[in-house]
């Protein structure tokens, strides 16, 4: 037993949430209205299941709290968000394995119906940092802070955990850690916290920083999801890059068709669990099926990548030229709104590419 793991002393300047002194600090933020967003948060709280699944932990907890339903079956008759049911952007397995970066984090919330912004150490500041707390301490959003452990004098290095509260008079915010195992919910300096964001993650060559959610008016994917299958996040944010570069230069659909095509493996199907999800899902293929377009994507990329090109088409309309989209056609229906979140998605990768260290 020497050499497991069970809880582990916080650092003198972090202040346990259940002690005396941190139960004061909760009863003077709660006065001054520094705790708005904290109740939904504890109805939700959640322990990650894995020692990598922070991120993931993270998230849970905040999709259960703004109240998103997932659409999906996650056990039984429930639909109700848990890790496993986080299986859109990057597999499960490779989380498991190595974690999530902040982009990666923000991909899975908006993929599964959360408006998100993402804001890093190095192109903000402590006032920004300050009012995001005030923010998500108001109730309006949730915000997941990326911090390295390591800077807060705890044990390990990358971690994502919900923001409980801010006491904006003794600048505290409370870190609803949700590897509970190891520390309990704590009391820190905000200025403490937004330090620890400024060491560099390995992974990605950028800084750390947080996401402000917050609960989007149309649903989470159904249907169709980008996935990393096969290659990192960034990678597939330069891969979308170079297929963008060449849209321009296609003169019709079976140009664009092609250029495409590189990207149909990186669109998943969901896993359709009940009859209304497949039926959902039938809906939208016949809606894709009657466009103008599909058949002749069909006849150039051949019937086993005609949806996702064509899904894929769709969303990427607005890197299209004028004459390129008439050529496209309309959908409707609620595939709609999977060709949004796509839409979302892919805008997401782009800003990767677009906050990437030396882009130009």
């Amino acid at each position: 037993m020497g050499q497991t793991l069970y809880r582990r002393p916080l650092p003198s300047d972090a202040i346990a949430f259940s002690s005396p002194e941190g139960r004061q600090i909760f009863v003077e933020a709660l006065e001054t209205e520094g705790l708005n967003g904290y109740f939904r948060l504890a109805e939700q709280f959640h322990t990650q299941s894995d020692p990598a699944f922070c991120g993931l932990g993270s998230l849970v907890v905040a999709l259960n709290a703004l109240a998103i339903d997932p659409e999906r079956l996650w056990k039984g008759p429930w639909r109700w968000f848990a890790e496993d049911l986080l299986d859109c952007c990057v597999p499960l397995a490779d989380v498991r394995e190595r974690g999530l970066d902040l982009d990666e984090l923000a991909c899975l919330a908006r993929c599964n119906g959360a408006e998100v912004d993402v804001q890093r150490r190095d192109t903000a500041n402590l006032e920004a940092w300050r009012a995001a707390l005030a923010i998500a301490a108001s109730g309006e959003a949730v915000l997941i802070a990326s911090y390295d452990r390591s800077a807060m004098g705890q044990s390990g290095a990358g971690h994502f955990s919900p923001i409980g509260g801010y006491h904006a008079t003794r600048d505290l915010a409370l870190i609803l850690d949700v590897a509970r195992f190891k520390y309990p919910p704590h009391w820190v300096s905000a200025e403490h916290l937004w330090r620890a964001m400024e060491p560099i993650d390995p992974a990605t060559g950028q800084a750390r920083g947080w996401l402000m959610m917050r609960r989007r008016a149309r649903s989470s994917a159904v249907g169709f999801s980008v996935s990393c299958v096969g290659e990192n996040w960034h990678g597939l944010s330069r891969r979308l890059m170079a297929v963008i570069a060449e849209l321009g230069l296609c003169p019709g659909p079976a140009e664009l068709a092609r250029a495409i095509l590189p990207l149909a493996s990186h669109l998943e199907i969901r896993r359709a669990g009940t009859a209304s999800h497949q039926e959902a899902l039938a809906i939208g293929r016949t809606a894709l099926h009657s466009t103008a377009v599909y058949p002749r994507v069909q006849k150039e990329v051949g019937s086993e990548h005609a949806e996702a090109v064509t899904i894929l088409l769709f969303a990427m309309a607005d890197r299209l030229k004028p004459s390129q989209r008439e050529e496209l056609g309309t959908l409707n229906g609620p595939i709609t709104e999977e060709v949004d979140n796509l839409r979302a998605q892919l805008t997401a990768l782009l800003d990767i590419q677009d906050a990437a260290p030396g882009t130009p």
